[in-house]
């Protein structure tokens, strides 16, 4: 069940149109760290609710 949560956070956060937008606001550095920060996120949170259940 954590898979499939992750995998559907993924899907929306992590998304082509998402870094095109987020290029006009942000430098590269910045865009890489928040992406890296939002795909531990969803695995750690993934991890999370595979143990709870």
């Amino acid at each position: 069940m954590g898979t499939a949560l992750a995998f559907m956070m993924s899907v929306i956060a992590i998304s082509l149109p998402e870094a095109m937008m987020l290029k006009r606001v942000m430098t590269l550095k910045l865009m890489s760290y928040f992406f890296g920060f939002v795909i531990l996120s969803i695995i750690i949170s993934g991890y999370i609710f595979n143990m709870i259940l």
